[in-house]
């Protein structure tokens, strides 16, 4: 059995980071190690929460796992609360990449034209070096902004949707560049022409390619979809399949989630209905 170490905080409430990656791997047959980067009585969207930040109990995972001659099949970076967790990736990854390990990096830092609070310049710019590691990194357009100096308000000043997806592809290309990882820009919503119809799409950018798929959009922005992305996309890629593969096999997943929330009138900070749809990955 497949073994991906998943390093990212547990959230009791949220449906995101290790309560999305833990049952999304199982069920599609690899074993999820979990590294918690911090524990929360629920996520941070949520008006009050309680934090535990994990980040000296870290070393002591990689000392552990070490002793034990542990090895992975993939390694999953998420939610980080400050860069001196980030160090400890690295030394993680000195400890345990190897050359055919995948190292996937969701580089959290912010959605919808905000950075999370914890946010700030030192932990841009050491996520700046974690994601020249990686191997596939999946920004939403937001982290996509933050790591390559594009302005995101002046991106949501088109109003010509090819305009837009071009500059969102420009960008994935510079990540690319930088990076060598495969890119996979998340949660892209441009403008329309048609007021009642409204798209969420996702674009996979390589050397060869830019490929931007989409579904209709109902406005929310849930919880959690991007850490089920990732975690789809990881669990895929350890079963053989490529990554366009693995991207419908997110969106489709997701997108049957994110209606059923809708339908259920969930919260968005609640994160959606995905677990009844745990089926579609087996």
């Amino acid at each position: 059995m497949k073994k991906v170490a998943v390093i990212q905080d547990l959230s009791s409430f949220g449906k995101c980071s290790l309560t999305a990656a833990i049952p999304v791997l199982s069920v599609m047959g690899v074993q999820a190690c979990p590294l918690p980067t911090a524990i929360l009585s629920a996520q941070t969207e949520y008006p009050s929460f309680f934090c535990e930040d994990l980040t000296a109990n870290m070393p002591l995972f990689i000392e552990e796992w070490d002793r034990m001659q542990e090895s992975f099949d993939g390694i999953h970076t998420g939610f980080i609360t400050r860069k001196e967790q980030i160090n400890h990736i690295f030394r993680f990854l000195d400890t345990f990449y190897q050359e055919d390990t995948l190292l996937l990096v969701d580089p959290v830092m912010g959605d919808i034209g905000n950075a999370y609070t914890n946010f700030d310049d030192d932990l841009l710019t050491q996520m700046k070096e974690l994601v020249r590691q990686a191997d596939i990194i999946t920004p939403n357009v937001t982290e996509c902004c933050l790591l390559t100096g594009l302005s995101y308000d002046s991106l949501y000043r088109y109003t010509n949707e090819k305009d837009f997806l071009q500059a969102i592809q420009e960008a994935g290309q510079q990540l690319r560049q930088e990076t060598g990882a495969h890119v996979i820009i998340t949660g892209i919503d441009p403008p329309s022409e048609q007021k009642d119809t409204q798209m969420i799409g996702n674009m996979y950018i390589d050397d060869v390619q830019s490929i931007y798929s989409c579904s209709p959009f109902n406005g929310k922005s849930y919880s959690g979809t991007g850490d089920l992305f990732a975690s789809v996309l990881m669990g895929s890629l350890m079963r053989g399949e490529d990554i366009s593969q693995a991207i419908r096999l997110a969106e489709t997943f997701l997108t049957a989630a994110i209606q059923d929330a809708y339908v259920e009138k969930t919260p968005t900070a609640a994160g959606v209905n995905f677990e009844k749809y745990l089926r579609l990955l087996l």
